[in-house]
């Protein structure tokens, strides 16, 4: 039989949102390639999961076909990703990463983990492995948004 609990406070649910806020916005300061939140997810899941057709990129992303069209292009427009005819259907284009896109992400990631890591020699070697044993939780609370 499951354990039940008590769901958590609304003091530690405003504290986790809050942090979790403060810390994507800190995150997002470290990208110099002025990239929106939105390019830079669609980005990523166009190397994570491609190539793709507009439509399961929008599918992935939850939004509207019309929304990735537009980002999409704004991606195309800096060579970050192309596009090319699917193989089985000619009607139809897939969304690859380019060579610049993977540039960029690699370049952002770079910064970001620097920043963090940075901001993690403030914590002592116990806080640290609190937070690597927290690291799983957080996952799940994300699910398949990874």
């Amino acid at each position: 039989m499951p354990i039940v609990t008590a769901p958590a406070s609304v003091e530690t649910i405003t504290r986790l949102r809050l942090v979790v806020m403060r810390l994507s916005r800190l995150l997002r300061q470290q990208s110099a390639d002025e990239l929106s939140p939105t390019l830079t997810s669609t980005l990523s899941t166009v190397e994570r999961r491609g190539p793709l057709t507009l439509g399961e990129l929008a599918a992935a992303e939850r939004v509207q076909p019309p929304s990735m069209t537009r980002a999409v292009a704004r991606l195309e427009e800096r060579g970050l990703v192309t596009r090319v005819p699917d193989p089985v259907d000619r009607r139809t284009a897939r969304v690859s990463i380019s060579a610049a896109g993977s540039k960029t992400l690699t370049a952002a990631r770079r910064r970001k983990n620097a920043y963090l890591a940075e901001r993690l020699t403030t914590l002592t070697a116990e806080e640290r492995a609190s937070l690597e044993r927290a690291l799983p939780l957080l996952e799940r609370l994300v699910g398949d948004q990874l």
